[in-house]
């Protein structure tokens, strides 16, 4: 992670707060945060190259930052308050949760003792890390460990561990080797919760606002950013704060009562906040972990209208009626798992597995009715004229689409009953199917451009230029290398064959021009 793409590393002192009373000792949590306003500098190459080729849930964000805290607080009777209070704040544009909660823990309690000169030495080192490369395996040297990562790359199959495969005999020190960047073991996230898990998945796909009301920030944001990634492979198109406090400058944003609650998922502890989003439409409170192990006692739904005080108990407080019907099996055997003590790993996997393939199987059908709308390859020439662009993809008819569902919906690959015909009326309506069109119609369209290009390094351009004037061919050269430098930016998918032939096919073409237009086209 080369300078621009290292996170920043900054610390507080809070010596003079006041204590917290359920954050004593070390405790790790994470936070999101707007950019403030003003002009945004564009995208550099390197995170153009970076977002090619990862998942759309872990592309870097332009408009948000993350923020990975550790914090201390141990009694001290030489503070004010009778406290020793610190944090060590890590802020990036990656969403890699893992990975900066295990650096954090390797050099938060070093900076604790050592401070700035510690800290110095971390940054120098974290400078010289690779930029993060989607599909490559990294050794990331820091504070004498060195951090064995997998960069996911989108065309990672689910549930694969290219770290297994990855020899590190000659590596001194030995790796510590994290099994993600960026996935939390869903089945401890969501063990208050496992009764629910179908609504909560609902109502991520449907980016309704939901308010995470925990007993700690550790609690909040590992809850938030759970839900969050249980509609993945779909891109969280929602904004969502794992851990929001009334100091945050959005506060006024989210309480106001003259319009309606917007699309956010938000984690606070505050107990505060009952009252001031009472008005929101689904609210989820969260008791005090279980710490004799076993299952926590499982959060009911209850009516809004029951959530009224400040000491509100446990429940997920909503008048939403989920469409799909509960999978007991599924509940059953992560119940019977952890009764036998199954690896808290396995259940993990287990939970997120059924997950994706819910998710997976609600949107294959879009995928599969979305590719029927690209016109057909044989349509893609370079003659209709040449300067034209390639054919346009046909839009997106939801009732059509609806009628599709008979024959090619999601029965063919999830046995769960229920209105699936309204769930997808309701998703049509959110952020998410807005933000997943969008995605698909751009790649589909960078899809064509490089069709587009291949048809015209494939054509015969010399006998195409016989009969024409030397303004359309002079047209043809600038589109050639607007396409050029396009495709070289990597804004749409060729092979380096391609831009080698569209690379030549330019010089020939500016070659048969006149010398004055060759030297209005080729500057010296």
């Amino acid at each position: 992670m080369v300078a621009g793409n290292a996170p920043a590393l900054t610390w507080q002192h809070g010596g003079g707060c006041l204590p917290y009373p359920g954050c004593l000792g070390d405790t790790q949590f994470s936070f999101r945060i707007r950019q403030c306003g003003g002009q945004r500098s564009p995208w550099p190459t390197d995170d153009r190259h970076y977002d090619s080729g990862a998942p759309v849930s872990l592309q870097k964000e332009s408009s948000h930052y993350f923020g990975y805290v550790y914090f201390r607080q141990v009694k001290d009777s030489s503070m004010k308050r009778g406290y020793f209070q610190k944090s060590l704040v890590l802020v990036s544009r990656l969403p890699f949760v893992r990975l900066f909660q295990a650096l954090l823990g390797l050099i938060a309690p070093e900076f604790f003792d050592k401070l700035a000169p510690c800290l110095e030495a971390v940054c120098n080192e974290i400078d010289q890390w690779p930029a993060p490369e989607p599909g490559q395996t990294l050794n990331l040297p820091v504070v004498g460990v060195v951090l064995q990562v997998h960069v996911p790359s989108k065309v990672d199959k689910p549930d694969c561990s290219p770290l297994k495969q990855c020899g590190h005999k000659n590596l001194l020190p030995t790796p510590l080797v994290l099994s993600s960047v960026h996935e939390l073991d869903l089945f401890r996230c969501f063990q208050p919760v496992l009764t629910q898990v179908q609504t909560l998945w609902e109502l991520m796909l449907l980016g309704e606002p939901l308010v995470v009301l925990a007993p700690s920030p550790t609690v909040s944001s590992e809850m938030v950013l759970a839900l969050t990634s249980c509609v993945q492979p779909l891109k969280f198109c929602c904004d969502y704060r794992p851990y929001f406090t009334v100091h945050d400058s959005e506060f006024k944003e989210f309480t106001t009562r003259t319009q309606a609650p917007p699309n956010v998922v938000l984690g606070v502890t505050n107990p505060f906040f009952i009252k001031t989003l009472q008005h929101w439409p689904h609210i989820l409170r969260i008791g005090e972990p279980k710490l004799s192990g076993g299952l926590p006692k499982q959060v009911k739904l209850k009516k809004p209208s029951r959530l009224k005080t400040l000491d509100t108990k446990p429940g997920l407080y909503t008048a939403y009626t989920a469409h799909l019907h509960r999978d007991k099996a599924l509940l059953k055997r992560l119940l019977g798992g952890l009764q036998k003590r199954r690896p808290p790993g396995a259940l993990a996997a287990l939970l997120r597995t059924h997950l994706l393939e819910l998710t997976q199987s609600f949107v294959i059908p879009l995928e599969h009715y979305m590719a029927s709308l690209m016109p057909l390859q044989k349509s893609v020439t370079p003659w209709k004229p040449l300067s034209q662009a390639p054919p346009q993809i046909r839009p997106f008819h939801q009732d059509d689409f609806l009628r599709s569902l008979d024959h090619a919906g999601p029965q063919l690959t999830c046995i769960l009953k229920g209105d699936w015909l309204g769930l997808y009326r309701r998703f049509f309506k959110s952020p998410h199917f807005d933000g997943w069109y969008r995605q698909r119609r751009k790649e589909m369209v960078r899809k064509l451009e490089a069709l587009h290009l291949e048809a015209i390094c494939e054509a015969n351009i010399e006998t195409w230029m016989k009969d024409k004037s030397e303004v359309e061919v002079v047209d043809l050269v600038l589109k050639l290398r607007e396409k050029l430098v396009r495709a070289q930016g990597h804004q749409f998918p060729v092979r380096e064959e391609t831009l080698h032939r569209a690379q030549l096919n330019i010089e020939m073409v500016i070659g048969s021009l006149p010398k004055d237009l060759q030297a209005v086209l080729c500057p010296r």
